[in-house]
Protein backbone atom coordinates (compact mmCIF):
# COMPACT_ATOMS: atom_id res chain seq x y z
CA UNK A 1 0.00 0.00 0.00
CA UNK A 2 3.03 2.49 0.45
CA UNK A 3 2.99 5.09 3.40
CA UNK A 4 0.67 7.52 4.18
CA UNK A 5 0.23 11.18 5.39
CA UNK A 6 -1.20 10.96 8.75
CA UNK A 7 -4.05 13.29 8.12
CA UNK A 8 -5.60 10.62 5.92
CA UNK A 9 -6.34 8.20 8.47
CA UNK A 10 -6.77 11.22 11.79
CA UNK A 11 -9.60 12.92 10.15
CA UNK A 12 -12.01 9.64 10.10
CA UNK A 13 -10.77 9.01 13.89
CA UNK A 14 -11.49 12.59 14.91
CA UNK A 15 -14.84 12.52 13.44
CA UNK A 16 -16.18 9.22 14.85
CA UNK A 17 -14.59 9.15 18.39
CA UNK A 18 -11.79 6.90 18.31
CA UNK A 19 -8.11 6.86 17.70
CA UNK A 20 -4.79 5.37 15.84
CA UNK A 21 -2.00 3.97 17.82
CA UNK A 22 1.16 6.03 16.88
CA UNK A 23 3.77 3.76 18.24
CA UNK A 24 7.71 3.93 18.99
CA UNK A 25 9.56 2.21 16.56
CA UNK A 26 13.18 1.77 17.22
CA UNK A 27 14.43 -0.99 15.30
CA UNK A 28 13.41 -3.40 12.71
CA UNK A 29 11.70 -5.86 15.07
CA UNK A 30 9.48 -3.42 16.54
CA UNK A 31 8.09 -2.22 12.64
CA UNK A 32 7.30 -5.66 11.83
CA UNK A 33 5.46 -6.04 15.30
CA UNK A 34 3.68 -2.82 15.18
CA UNK A 35 2.56 -3.67 11.79
CA UNK A 36 1.77 -7.26 12.55
CA UNK A 37 -0.47 -6.38 15.29
CA UNK A 38 -2.23 -3.92 13.72
CA UNK A 39 -2.74 -5.82 10.20
CA UNK A 40 -4.42 -8.68 12.63
CA UNK A 41 -7.09 -6.10 13.74
CA UNK A 42 -7.46 -4.85 10.41
CA UNK A 43 -7.07 -1.02 11.00
CA UNK A 44 -4.54 1.86 10.24
CA UNK A 45 -1.07 2.52 12.64
CA UNK A 46 1.67 4.99 12.72
CA UNK A 47 5.05 4.33 13.43
CA UNK A 48 6.93 7.15 14.74
CA UNK A 49 10.29 7.67 15.43
CA UNK A 50 12.49 10.96 17.93
CA UNK A 51 15.00 12.25 16.44
CA UNK A 52 17.07 10.12 19.12
CA UNK A 53 15.96 6.84 16.92
CA UNK A 54 17.16 8.50 13.81
CA UNK A 55 20.20 9.30 14.95
CA UNK A 56 20.45 5.62 16.03
CA UNK A 57 19.24 3.54 13.42
CA UNK A 58 20.15 6.10 10.37
CA UNK A 59 17.16 8.26 8.35
CA UNK A 60 17.18 6.32 5.19
CA UNK A 61 17.85 2.71 6.86
CA UNK A 62 14.50 4.00 8.94
CA UNK A 63 12.31 5.34 5.79
CA UNK A 64 13.38 2.40 3.93
CA UNK A 65 12.39 -0.19 6.24
CA UNK A 66 9.10 1.55 7.53
CA UNK A 67 8.33 1.88 3.64
CA UNK A 68 8.95 -1.72 2.98
CA UNK A 69 6.40 -3.13 5.60
CA UNK A 70 3.86 -0.59 4.47
CA UNK A 71 4.13 -1.56 1.15
CA UNK A 72 3.66 -5.70 2.22
CA UNK A 73 1.05 -4.41 4.67
CA UNK A 74 -2.76 -4.23 3.78
CA UNK A 75 -3.39 -1.25 6.01
CA UNK A 76 -2.72 2.20 5.99
CA UNK A 77 0.72 3.09 7.75
CA UNK A 78 2.37 6.27 7.79
CA UNK A 79 5.97 7.19 8.94
CA UNK A 80 5.66 10.10 11.59
CA UNK A 81 8.68 12.62 12.84
CA UNK A 82 8.05 12.46 16.81
CA UNK A 83 9.05 15.43 19.17
CA UNK A 84 11.25 17.04 16.00
CA UNK A 85 13.49 19.32 17.93
CA UNK A 86 14.47 21.75 15.10
CA UNK A 87 13.66 22.73 11.72
CA UNK A 88 16.83 20.88 10.06
CA UNK A 89 15.27 17.73 11.35
CA UNK A 90 12.40 18.47 10.10
CA UNK A 91 13.05 19.14 6.44
CA UNK A 92 15.94 15.86 6.72
CA UNK A 93 12.82 13.90 7.44
CA UNK A 94 10.46 15.61 4.52
CA UNK A 95 13.62 14.97 2.30
CA UNK A 96 13.40 11.29 2.52
CA UNK A 97 10.13 10.93 2.37
CA UNK A 98 8.74 11.19 6.21
CA UNK A 99 4.54 11.18 5.68
CA UNK A 100 3.71 12.85 8.40
CA UNK A 101 6.57 15.90 11.40
CA UNK A 102 6.03 16.53 14.70
CA UNK A 103 7.86 20.04 15.71
CA UNK A 104 7.98 20.60 19.21
CA UNK A 105 9.05 24.21 20.10
CA UNK A 106 6.65 24.08 23.72
CA UNK A 107 9.71 25.19 25.72
CA UNK A 108 9.99 28.39 23.69
CA UNK A 109 7.95 31.19 24.56
CA UNK A 110 4.64 31.50 22.54
CA UNK A 111 5.93 33.68 19.72
CA UNK A 112 9.05 31.89 18.77
CA UNK A 113 6.69 28.42 19.17
CA UNK A 114 4.49 29.78 16.46
CA UNK A 115 6.88 31.23 14.03
CA UNK A 116 8.58 27.50 14.46
CA UNK A 117 5.27 26.43 14.02
CA UNK A 118 4.33 28.25 10.67
CA UNK A 119 7.88 27.61 9.47
CA UNK A 120 7.87 24.24 9.57
CA UNK A 121 4.12 24.38 8.40
CA UNK A 122 5.15 25.97 5.68
CA UNK A 123 7.98 23.81 4.25
CA UNK A 124 5.96 20.63 5.01
CA UNK A 125 2.56 21.61 3.36
CA UNK A 126 4.64 22.86 0.17
CA UNK A 127 4.99 18.76 -0.01
CA UNK A 128 1.90 17.92 1.12
CA UNK A 129 2.94 16.69 4.70
CA UNK A 130 0.80 17.07 7.60
CA UNK A 131 2.24 19.02 10.98
CA UNK A 132 1.71 18.10 14.56
CA UNK A 133 2.52 20.80 17.01
CA UNK A 134 2.70 20.66 21.14
CA UNK A 135 1.68 23.82 23.74
CA UNK A 136 2.06 23.75 27.18
CA UNK A 137 4.59 21.28 28.64
CA UNK A 138 3.94 17.44 29.23
CA UNK A 139 6.01 15.88 32.06
CA UNK A 140 8.45 13.14 31.95
CA UNK A 141 10.72 12.06 29.76
CA UNK A 142 11.02 11.72 25.70
CA UNK A 143 14.17 11.06 24.32
CA UNK A 144 16.93 13.67 25.27
CA UNK A 145 14.33 15.79 26.86
CA UNK A 146 13.04 16.06 30.29
CA UNK A 147 10.34 17.98 31.94
CA UNK A 148 10.25 17.90 35.76
CA UNK A 149 6.69 17.53 37.50
CA UNK A 150 7.28 20.65 38.95
CA UNK A 151 7.75 22.07 34.91
CA UNK A 152 5.04 20.42 33.41
CA UNK A 153 2.37 23.38 32.19
CA UNK A 154 -1.29 22.89 31.33
CA UNK A 155 -2.34 24.39 27.65
CA UNK A 156 -4.99 27.28 28.02
CA UNK A 157 -7.72 26.95 25.81
CA UNK A 158 -7.94 30.21 24.75
CA UNK A 159 -3.66 30.19 23.76
CA UNK A 160 -4.50 26.85 21.83
CA UNK A 161 -7.29 28.17 19.76
CA UNK A 162 -4.92 31.00 19.03
CA UNK A 163 -2.12 29.16 18.59
CA UNK A 164 -4.03 26.58 16.15
CA UNK A 165 -5.84 29.16 13.97
CA UNK A 166 -2.49 30.53 13.53
CA UNK A 167 -0.06 28.24 12.70
CA UNK A 168 -2.54 25.90 10.83
CA UNK A 169 -1.25 22.94 12.38
CA UNK A 170 -2.90 19.41 11.07
CA UNK A 171 -2.84 18.15 14.76
CA UNK A 172 -2.24 19.27 18.04
CA UNK A 173 -1.04 17.91 21.16
CA UNK A 174 -2.19 19.76 24.27
CA UNK A 175 -0.74 19.41 28.05
CA UNK A 176 -3.54 18.38 30.19
CA UNK A 177 -2.46 15.53 32.90
CA UNK A 178 -0.49 13.03 30.76
CA UNK A 179 3.34 12.53 30.81
CA UNK A 180 6.23 10.80 28.77
CA UNK A 181 7.19 7.46 30.69
CA UNK A 182 5.49 5.02 32.94
CA UNK A 183 3.61 6.91 35.73
CA UNK A 184 3.55 5.30 40.01
CA UNK A 185 0.24 6.08 39.87
CA UNK A 186 -2.76 7.01 37.89
CA UNK A 187 -2.34 10.44 36.32
CA UNK A 188 -5.23 12.52 37.12
CA UNK A 189 -6.04 14.00 33.59
CA UNK A 190 -7.97 16.98 33.01
CA UNK A 191 -11.22 16.51 30.80
CA UNK A 192 -12.88 20.15 31.36
CA UNK A 193 -9.52 21.49 30.01
CA UNK A 194 -9.77 18.71 27.06
CA UNK A 195 -13.15 19.51 26.35
CA UNK A 196 -12.67 23.48 26.02
CA UNK A 197 -9.43 22.94 24.27
CA UNK A 198 -11.14 20.43 22.04
CA UNK A 199 -14.34 22.64 21.41
CA UNK A 200 -11.61 25.44 20.67
CA UNK A 201 -9.59 24.25 18.16
CA UNK A 202 -11.69 22.22 15.55
CA UNK A 203 -8.67 19.95 14.79
CA UNK A 204 -7.54 16.51 15.93
CA UNK A 205 -5.81 16.02 18.95
CA UNK A 206 -2.80 14.15 20.09
CA UNK A 207 -2.15 12.42 23.82
CA UNK A 208 1.38 11.77 24.64
CA UNK A 209 2.60 10.21 27.23
CA UNK A 210 -0.06 7.21 27.33
CA UNK A 211 2.20 4.31 28.17
CA UNK A 212 0.10 3.27 31.41
CA UNK A 213 -3.22 5.22 31.45
CA UNK A 214 -6.14 3.47 31.94
CA UNK A 215 -8.46 2.21 29.29
CA UNK A 216 -11.09 4.19 30.79
CA UNK A 217 -9.64 7.44 30.73
CA UNK A 218 -8.02 7.03 27.50
CA UNK A 219 -12.05 6.04 26.12
CA UNK A 220 -13.05 9.05 28.14
CA UNK A 221 -10.56 11.33 26.20
CA UNK A 222 -11.65 9.96 22.72
CA UNK A 223 -15.05 11.73 23.51
CA UNK A 224 -13.16 15.04 23.62
CA UNK A 225 -11.46 14.98 20.14
CA UNK A 226 -8.14 12.78 20.55
CA UNK A 227 -7.53 11.08 17.61
CA UNK A 228 -3.98 10.04 17.84
CA UNK A 229 -2.05 8.40 20.93
CA UNK A 230 1.55 7.83 21.55
CA UNK A 231 3.12 4.56 22.93
CA UNK A 232 6.80 4.32 23.44
CA UNK A 233 7.62 3.00 26.95
CA UNK A 234 5.66 0.71 27.38
CA UNK A 235 7.35 -1.00 23.93
CA UNK A 236 10.61 -0.63 25.20
CA UNK A 237 9.79 -2.22 28.60
CA UNK A 238 8.09 -5.26 27.17
CA UNK A 239 10.45 -6.07 24.50
CA UNK A 240 13.50 -5.48 26.88
CA UNK A 241 11.68 -7.56 29.47
CA UNK A 242 11.31 -10.72 27.00
CA UNK A 243 14.92 -10.56 26.20
CA UNK A 244 15.76 -10.48 30.06
CA UNK A 245 13.56 -13.41 30.33
CA UNK A 246 14.80 -15.32 27.11
CA UNK A 247 18.38 -15.39 28.29
CA UNK A 248 17.18 -16.16 32.07
CA UNK A 249 16.03 -19.93 30.62
CA UNK A 250 18.73 -19.74 27.91
CA UNK A 251 22.09 -18.00 29.21
CA UNK A 252 24.24 -19.38 26.32
CA UNK A 253 22.44 -18.80 23.38
CA UNK A 254 23.57 -15.97 20.90
CA UNK A 255 21.52 -15.73 17.76
CA UNK A 256 19.39 -12.79 17.38
CA UNK A 257 17.23 -14.89 15.42
CA UNK A 258 16.20 -16.55 18.04
CA UNK A 259 15.83 -13.91 21.48
CA UNK A 260 14.16 -11.50 18.99
CA UNK A 261 10.94 -13.29 18.40
CA UNK A 262 9.59 -13.79 21.91
CA UNK A 263 10.44 -9.80 22.38
CA UNK A 264 8.57 -9.40 18.94
CA UNK A 265 5.96 -11.42 19.52
CA UNK A 266 5.32 -9.69 22.92
CA UNK A 267 5.43 -6.17 21.31
CA UNK A 268 2.48 -7.66 18.97
CA UNK A 269 0.36 -8.52 21.35
CA UNK A 270 1.08 -5.09 23.18
CA UNK A 271 -0.41 -3.52 20.30
CA UNK A 272 -2.90 -5.06 19.69
CA UNK A 273 -3.92 -4.66 23.65
CA UNK A 274 -4.05 -0.75 23.04
CA UNK A 275 -5.10 -0.49 19.62
CA UNK A 276 -8.46 -2.14 20.75
CA UNK A 277 -8.66 -0.10 23.72
CA UNK A 278 -8.31 2.76 21.41
CA UNK A 279 -10.99 1.21 19.16
CA UNK A 280 -9.43 2.10 16.33
CA UNK A 281 -10.36 -1.47 14.75
CA UNK A 282 -13.50 0.37 13.41
CA UNK A 283 -10.88 1.85 11.50
CA UNK A 284 -11.53 3.87 8.07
Amino acid sequence: MGLVPTQDILKDAYRNHYAIGAFGAHNLEMIKSVVAGAEELDTPVILQTTPGTIRYVGINYMKAMAESAAEQASIPVSLHLDHGDSYDIVVKCLRAGYTSVMIDGSHLPLSENIDLVKKVVEAAHSVDVPVEAELGRIGGVEDDLEVEEGSALFTDPQVAEEFVTVTKVNSFAPAFGTAHGMYKQEPQLQFDLLREIFERTECPLVMHGASGVSAESVGKALNFGVAKINFSTELKDTFAEEIRRYFSKNPSQNDPRKYFVPAANAVKDLVKEKITMLQSSVKV
